[in-house]
């Protein structure tokens, strides 16, 4: 009798209506008998117990620890008509289980329920997934509430595939190249300084040389790009620039002590948005790299700028990098302050408004609070698989000897400094610039989840909770930042790694730029991303510019609040 009385997970339906059912999953000591209204399961299912009475409370007052929502599409297997569903979760813990640590084990325990290894493709399997991981792992939740809503009928998303909606990236490695305006600018911006010959589209795009020429000439006519000599065609700078062979000497008061590094074309225009008195220099060379700078000030600080001539993994790419990096910190030699600033893919928080990262967003490379690791990047060379489940990571981590930087970003974070004026004064500066550089609409912010077979959810943003308020404007975190295509690509070693490493944010790898700081013995260096996909930046074309112009704002007011140069 003594094992009858031990903890029981019990399910009770606590409410039906005709278009929502609501179930609570609890732990209990009780003493139960199976009846006409009671099941106690045995075999593998002991210590689970489904109570059939209609009507329930949880006799809980209190609101809930935790909460997130997502969406699902059901697909009737009688005439294939889909049917949207929504499922909100609502968790109570133990009282031994601190407040901080509530919407961290909520999340472990969404995570873990949507696993591509094992996601319940029906209702049965989601409601007994719930109940098993209740029973053998999650031992301090308490009560978990679930809401089963269906909120209509209508087409399926693009790409239904199975039970559960799919909501997939367009993959470029599947569409016909057809040859288009903004993919030819986008190959030149992401190019340039360097220029590209008719040769190097057809290369990469398998277009035919009639119809780039066509595209560069509208371009041209558009005042977008210009023709060089040779056939090289560049991006038309939206000011001035001199082309040179060799930067000019520089007198001491004109030597810059920063250096911002951007990597995509957009970057670098929303940086100078930031700064007054610009000169731009364009070093061009027919053999290597040409490199861009632009000069000027923001505040009493005088400021270089650079764009890399191309990002990646391929060993061209990542000497390039590494070589514009020490080129620059070679001409200007005063600079002490190096700055990485552009987009980054955000890390979501599915139940905790604040450490949740969205779309426009932005993330300071700061240590992890919780951390003995001081490291404000961490690179993945490497993730495998144990033989526990877990994840083995070869990293790269990357620490300043100078956390000046990061110690001014904290106190404008806690301080709410004003970021959205510096925003504001670059749209105006920018007017007239091409490109979106107001945020997009918020119905584009949209959060799924890998759910594995090309299939995702669609999750509910979190909303603010307890003490926590939404001030809107410009939201920042501080927290490590991350990179490598082995975990940044991969939905689940991407979480699992995040949050090992607790980043909040993902670039498109920039560590060969960084060894090259170190290298040089640059001691006071941050990364600051906006957020403009789930990924690593790379994916979200529509919330790029403005992305990075939140970015450029935050690093302006990192620099503002600098001491003056004593020189």
């Amino acid at each position: 009798m003594a094992d009858n009385i031990e903890e029981k997970v019990i399910m009770t339906p606590k409410c039906k209506t005709a278009t929502s059912t609501t179930l609570v999953v609890e732990r209990k000591v009780v003493q139960a008998e199976a009846s006409d209204k009671i099941h106690v399961a045995g075999g593998d299912h002991t210590g689970i117990i489904i109570n059939k009475e209609q009507v329930y409370e949880n006799g809980v007052t209190e609101p809930c620890h935790a909460q997130l929502e997502f969406r699902v599409y059901l697909v009737s297997a009688a005439n294939g008509s889909h049917t949207r569903e929504a499922r909100a979760l609502r968790f109570w813990f133990k009282p031994q289980m601190t407040p901080g640590e509530r919407p961290h084990e909520a999340q472990a325990f969404f995570r873990e329920l949507v696993s591509p290894q094992d996601f319940p493709k029906d209702y049965v399997g989601f409601i007994k997934k719930i109940i098993k991981l209740m029973q053998h792992k999650y031992l301090q939740l308490k009560i978990l509430e679930i809401e089963l809503r269906q909120e209509g009928t209508g087409t399926p998303p693009p790409e239904s595939n199975g039970v559960i909606s799919t909501f997939i990236e367009e993959s470029a490695a599947n569409q016909t190249p057809v040859i288009s305006e903004q993919r030819v600018l986008d190959m030149i911006e992401n190019a340039y300084p360097n220029p590209l010959t008719v040769d190097d589209f057809i290369t990469a795009g398998k277009w035919s040389k009639a119809e780039v020429k066509d595209a560069l000439e509208a371009l041209e006519e558009k005042g977008l790009t210009r023709a060089m000599s040779d056939g090289l065609y560049i991006r038309q700078h939206s000011v001035d620039t001199q082309v040179v062979k060799q930067m000019p000497k520089l007198c001491s008061s004109r030597q810059p002590s920063i250096a911002v590094i951007t990597a995509l074309y957009c970057e670098k225009q929303a940086v100078d948005a930031m700064m007054d008195n610009q000169e731009t220099f364009v070093r061009y060379t027919t053999v290597g790299e040409s490199n861009v700078y632009t000069l000027g000030t923001i505040g009493a600080h005088r400021v270089v700028t650079t764009k890399l001539p191309s990002v990646g993994r391929t060993r061209e790419a990542m000497t390039a990098a590494g070589n514009t990096t020490t080129r620059l910190l070679g001409i200007f030699q005063k600079v002490e302050y190096v700055f990485l600033v552009g987009v980054g893919g955000g890390v979501p928080h599915y139940t905790d408004y604040e450490r949740h990262v969205r779309l426009g967003d932005v993330v300071v490379s700061t240590p992890a609070a919780d951390l003995t690791d001081k490291s404000v990047y961490v690179f993945c060379e490497k993730a495998e698989r144990n033989e526990k489940g877990g994840w083995d990571y070869e990293v790269k981590p990357y620490k300043p000897d100078s956390f000046l930087l990061q110690d001014i970003a904290l106190r404008l974070m806690r301080s709410h400094a004003p970021w959205d004026s510096y925003v504001n004064e670059g749209l105006e500066r920018l007017r007239g610039v091409p490109g979106r550089w107001e945020a997009p609409l918020g119905g584009s912010d949209r959060l799924t989840m890998d759910v594995g077979n090309g299939a995702f959810i669609e999750v509910s943003h979190p909303a603010p909770s307890g003490d926590q308020v939404d001030r809107g404007g410009l939201r920042v975190h501080c927290a490590p930042v991350a990179g490598g295509r082995a975990v940044s690509c991969s939905g689940e070693a991407r979480a699992a790694f995040a949050a090992h490493k607790r980043a909040q944010a993902y670039d498109c790898e920039l560590d060969a730029v960084l060894d090259s700081v170190k290298g040089n013995r640059k001691d006071c260096f941050v990364s600051i991303r906006g957020i403009s996909d789930y990924r690593d930046g790379t994916r979200g074309k529509d919330w790029q510019p403005h992305a990075a112009l939140a970015a450029a704002a935050v690093m302006k007011a990192i620099v503002a609040a600098m001491d003056p140069p004593t020189d």
